[in-house]
Parts: structure tokens; C-alpha cells; sequence
């Protein structure tokens, strides 16, 4: 994957105290385009992952008290401006919690797109003027925040607290855009508190089928279960 243009943020240290960071992300124009699917497609290949991962992932960032129902903006845009349905609904079935890196989530999409051309007979459809697609990159600023957690009942009290943001960092961009295959909770509490299971629950989360703040709530509740299970057994 492309470098995404932040800060190297210090990641959590998982052999101590989980710290937490945040992200501030600005949205960029690139001054690319696309009017038909041929060149849709040829965009889609070389532009940066931050312009991957913002049309598959701003509205999650955008609506996060939302369920978070839209797909990428590839299948809106192929289904509404150029009334590809078919083509459309193939790019909304695309798990995106599927792919472990924004490169792997690239090729998906391209080999959706160019394998429903290779089938395709006909003209290609063109948008009309003022609804072609407009390339757009998210770029992500990453900062620390003052809470960390040392333990279980510690990390349970800091996401009660802690802003979506946060949350959306450490859940999302760290898996995805940071290619760490999992998310930063569950390697924290498997590597340094040995809570495996729990570990596991929590990366078996689709986070993609929640409300931020519906996936906090879950993950409280996953870690006062356990905690719970500990207390009963002691």
C-alpha cells in the first residue's frame, strides 16, 4: 500500500499499558476523474490507498451515529450516474471487513469492474456532465491522547470515555490502512494481558455493521462479561 501522508504516530505498546491515540483526517481533491467505467477502472489502479480507503470508508467516518448502510462511493456512483445496476450491486457485495489491507481491497474492486467489461457487450455509458466521479483522498493526522489502561477493568473505564474517533482509529484504520491484520484492541489484550479469547470475540466483531457508538457499547460489553467470568471463578 501507498504511504498515507501522517505523522508516524507512537502505535501502542503491547507489552505494557495500551495507550490510546486519535486521528483528525482532512479530505483532499486530486484533481481526478472519471465520466465512464473504463476510466473509472484505470483510476482505480493507480491512485493512491488514501483515495481507496476514502471512497470505501468516509461515510463510516462521516455518520458515525448512523448504521452504517451505504456502501462505497464506486457503487453508488456505477449504479446512479451511469445506471450499471448490475455492476452496482457486485460492488455493494463486497465485504470490505473481508480484506485484510487496502491493496487487497484495490484488487477486489478491480477485478469486479474488469471482469463485468470482459462480459459486457455494447457502448460504453458515459455521465452525464457535472456527474462524473471525482477523486478524493483522506488524508489522517494521528495523535495521542492522554488516557492509557493497564489492565482490564482500566481499559473498560477509558472507552467509556473516550471520543468515536478514537475508537474508529483503533478499530479501523489500524487493521485496514495500517496493515497490522488486526485490530490494536485485540493485539493489546492478547500480547500483553494474555486474554486470547477475548482477544478473539472482540476481532470476530464486524465492525462495519455498527454504529460507533453501538460498537462501543459491545465492546464494554465483551470486557465486563469476561471480567465478570474472572470475579465468579476467584
Amino acid at each position: 500500500m501507498e504511504q498515507i501522508p501522517m505523522p508516524s504516530p507512537e502505535h501502542p505498546e503491547f507489552n505494557g499499558p495500551f495507550r490510546f491515540h486519535t486521528r483528525l483526517h482532512l479530505r483532499e481533491l486530486t484533481g481526478l476523474k472519471a465520466g465512464n467505467l473504463e476510466e473509472l477502472l484505470a483510476c482505480i489502479k493507480t491512485v493512491p490507498g488514501s483515495v481507496i480507503y476514502h471512497h470505501t470508508h468516509h461515510f463510516l467516518q462521516q455518520h458515525q451515529y448512523l448504521s452504517p448502510e451505504p456502501p462505497n462511493d464506486f457503487a453508488y456512483w456505477v449504479s446512479e450516474a451511469l445506471n450499471e445496476v448490475k455492476l452496482g450491486e457486485k460492488l455493494v457485495s463486497i465485504n470490505t471487513c473481508e480484506y485484510p489491507t487496502i491493496r487487497a481491497l484495490r484488487d477486489k474492486i478491480v477485478n469486479t469492474i474488469e471482469h463485468y467489461l470482459e462480459k459486457s457487450k455494447g457502448k460504453l455509458k458515459e455521465a452525464s456532465e457535472g456527474q462524473e466521479f471525482y477523486f478524493v483522498k483522506s488524508v489522517s493526522f494521528v495523535l495521542p491522547t492522554p488516557d492509557q489502561a493497564s489492565s482490564l477493568e482500566e481499559f473498560a473505564s477509558v472507552l467509556r470515555k473516550i471520543t468515536i474517533d478514537s475508537i474508529y482509529f483503533h478499530m479501523f484504520e489500524a487493521r485496514l490502512r495500517l496493515e497490522k491484520g488486526t485490530n490494536d484492541f485485540s493485539l493489546w489484550l492478547d500480547t500483553s494481558l494474555g486474554e486470547k479469547e477475548l482477544a478473539k470475540k472482540i476481532a470476530r466483531l464486524d465492525p462495519y455493521t455498527y454504529t460507533m457508538e453501538r460498537l462501543r457499547e459491545k465492546l464494554i460489553q465483551l470486557i465486563e462479561n469476561r471480567l465478570r467470568s474472572v470475579r465468579a471463578a476467584s
